[in-house]
């Protein structure tokens, strides 16, 4: 079994020389294994949550929002910040479907956690699976700026799949949740899953 393991080298200094409203970057010298130095510039993350959700017939929510950085619009699976120190991603990620899709779930697992670049950001998403779909109760939640042009559609998971491995979707949480889960479908199920209150050593968090 193959296994990624911490190990953190030396950083000799540290700065940094932008903080945004939600991130930062950061510069450190770090220590290389033959003693000499290098700098590395990454980004600074608050970790993020995604959501398949699943729905009886095996559609998944997918949307459709602009990203700037890579001037494409682009269909994704529900996510959003972790916005709270330590706040449990579970919360977070039924907050994000609710806010961006007025959905709730009965049933929760987690799918993948990945580190979406990790040579130049530090963020680390946990991918969830959603089932047994329902609206949420209450008023819709009021969405603005790109999300005020969001498309919402529910896709059958081959097609997403499909759509992956042709080159036509590309958002990261998209392609490793689709794939994650058409591979658990594929081997031992959903029940093998990890719980959502898996704990997760990238975004350590409380109950």
């Amino acid at each position: 079994m193959i296994e990624d393991t911490p190990e953190e080298w030396p950083v000799r200094a540290t700065s940094t020389p932008f903080t945004g409203k939600k991130t930062s970057i950061r510069t450190d010298e770090v220590v290389m294994p033959d003693g000499s130095t290098a700098t590395r510039d990454y980004q600074v993350h608050p970790g993020s949550v995604a959501v398949v959700a699943l729905d009886d017939t095996g559609r998944v929510l997918v949307l459709k929002q602009y990203r700037h950085p890579v001037r494409h619009k682009l269909w994704e699976i529900p996510a959003g910040l972790l916005d709270v120190p330590g706040e449990n991603p579970l919360h977070a990620a039924q907050r994000e479907l609710y806010e961006e899709a007025h959905v709730k779930a009965e049933d929760w697992r987690v799918l993948a956690d990945v580190y979406t670049t990790p040579g130049g950001c530090d963020e680390a998403v946990r991918i969830f699976l959603a089932r047994n779909l329902s609206e949420a109760d209450g008023e819709r939640f009021e969405v603005a700026e790109e999300e005020a042009d969001m498309e919402l559609a529910r896709v059958p998971l081959d097609e997403l799949v499909s759509g992956v491995l042709a080159g036509r979707l590309h958002n990261t949480c998209l392609v490793v949740g689709a794939l994650s889960l058409q591979a658990a479908l594929a081997g031992e199920g959903i029940d093998a899953l990890r719980p959502p209150e898996a704990p997760w050593p990238a975004r350590p968090f409380t109950a």
